[in-house]
C-alpha cells in the first residue's frame, strides 16, 4: 500500500531519528544543525559549498525559499566550525595535485567540561547520527547548534564519556588564544610584513573593509577599493573555493603590496586573523569596535556588531548560550558571575569597548 505523507511528518520523523526530542519545530536551527552533522558524516572531507549544496538539494521540497535556506546553512556551517564539530583546513592537498583548497573535515567525537559541571559535546561519527549509548544520548540537550549534557548529583560525566571513546579536550586547549599584545603592536607586526613584500600586480575582484565606515554595520563596511589609499583587510576571489583573506596596501585604489591570511604558523583560520587585525585597525584609529552588555540579576547578555574570532566565540559558547537578538550580528547570554572576566578579555585582548563608551552614545 502506498501512503502519502505530508512535510510535517517527514520533519517529525527526521527530528526523532536525529535524537532531537522536546522543543523545536519545522526546519529550525536545531534540526538544520543535526542534518549538517549527518551530511558531513557522509561527505566529509569536502568543501563548504558541497556540504551546503547537498542539504539544499535534499530539502528542496520542504523549504519554500532555497536562497534563504542556503544562507542559513552557511551561517550554521560557520557555527559548527567554531563549535568544533567541523574542522576547516587551508591548502589541503590530496593524491590529485590539482585538487587543492579549503576543505571541511568531520572532527572526532570529543567533550569539554563547562565551569558549571556540564559537558559540551563536539564531533561527528561518519555515517552515524549518534555516538553515545542510549542512556547518555537520552540526556543530551540540544540548543541551537550546540549539544551538552547536564550533570546529576552522583555521576562522573567525564569518566562515562571517556569510557564511550570520546576525547577529553581541556578547556585551556580548546579555548587557546593568540598571545595577548597591544593593538599597536599587533597592527605594526602585520604592517612590517606587508612592507617587506614585493610590488604586486593587479588583483581583480578584490574587496576591502573600509575602516572609516561605521563598525556597527559589518556588511556595509565592505566595498571596492575605488580611490582609497592605505592598508586594508581584504578578500580576493579565487577560481575555485571561497575568497582568500588578505592584508593589502592600496594607492589611489591600486594594490601595491599584499599578504594572504593566515600567515605561516598561525593556527587559526584566515577569517579569524582578518577579524582580529581589523579590531586592531579600528582601535588604532580611535574608533574601537563595540559590544553592548545588558545585565539581569543572574545573567549578562553580550551583543556584537562585527564577527568575533573563533577563540572568542568559543569562550561565550562554553560559558553560556547563543541568543537571537535583532539589531546585532551575534549575541550570547552568560552567567553574571562570568561577565566581568569576559568583558576584560574583550577590552584587553580584542581592544573593544562598551557601546555606551563610544562618543555620541548614551
Amino acid at each position: 500500500m502506498i501512503e502519502q505523507i505530508i512535510p510535517e511528518d517527514v520533519i517529525a520523523t527526521t527530528r526523532q531519528t536525529l535524537g532531537l526530542h522536546g522543543a523545536g519545530s519545522g526546519l529550525d536551527e536545531m534540526l538544520l544543525a543535526g542534518l549538517l552533522r549527518h551530511t558531513a558524516g557522509i561527505l566529509c572531507p569536502c568543501s563548504r559549498v558541497a556540504l551546503r549544496s547537498a542539504l539544499v538539494e535534499s530539502l528542496a521540497f520542504l523549504a519554500p525559499n532555497a536562497e534563504e535556506l542556503a544562507s542559513n546553512l552557511d551561517d550554521l556551517i560557520e557555527d559548527l566550525i567554531v563549535g568544533g564539530d567541523l574542522l576547516e583546513l587551508n591548502e589541503v592537498a590530496f593524491d590529485n595535485p590539482d585538487v587543492r583548497g579549503t576543505w571541511v573535515f568531520a572532527a572526532p567525537p570529543s567533550f569539554v567540561e563547562r565551569p558549571s559541571g556540564a559537558v559540551f559535546l563536539t564531533g561527528i561519527v561518519p555515517d552515524q547520527d549518534r555516538f553515545l549509548s542510549s542512556e547518555l544520548a537520552s540526556r543530551v540537550t540540544h540548543e541551537g547548534c550546540t549539544r551538552f549534557i547536564l550533570p546529576t548529583a552522583d555521576d562522573n560525566l567525564a569518566q562515562a564519556l571517556l569510557a564511550e571513546g570520546l576525547q577529553h579536550l581541556s578547556e585551556s586547549v580548546w579555548l587557546k588564544a593568540p598571545r595577548p599584545c597591544s593593538a599597536d603592536e599587533h597592527l605594526q607586526r602585520y604592517a612590517t610584513q606587508l612592507e617587506k613584500q614585493q610590488r604586486c600586480g593587479e588583483v581583480p575582484g578584490i574587496e576591502i573593509l573600509d575602516a572609516e565606515l561605521p563598525a556597527r554595520y559589518y556588511r556595509g563596511r565592505w566595498d571596492k577599493p575605488n580611490l582609497r589609499s592605505g592598508n586594508f583587510v581584504g578578500r580576493r576571489p579565487q577560481e575555485f573555493g571561497s575568497p582568500l583573506w588578505c592584508f593589502v596596501q592600496l594607492s589611489q585604489g591600486v594594490p601595491q603590496r599584499l599578504i594572504d591570511l593566515p600567515r605561516s604558523g598561525y593556527r587559526w583560520r584566515g577569517c579569524d586573523s582578518a577579524w582580529h587585525l581589523q579590531m586592531a585597525i579600528d582601535y588604532c584609529r580611535g574608533a574601537p569596535q563595540a559590544y553592548r552588555q545588558t545585565n539581569t540579576d543572574t545573567t549578562a547578555l553580550f551583543q556584537f556588531y562585527s564577527p568575533l574570532p573563533e577563540w572568542s566565540r568559543r569562550r561565550f559558547m562554553i560559558l553560556g548560550k547563543r541568543r537571537a537578538v535583532k539589531g546585532c550580528l551575534l549575541a550570547y547570554e552568560i552567567p553574571l558571575r562570568e561577565a566581568g572576566g569576559e568583558a576584560k578579555i574583550l577590552q584587553d585582548e580584542l581592544w573593544m569597548c562598551k557601546a555606551k563608551e563610544i562618543k555620541g552614545e548614551g
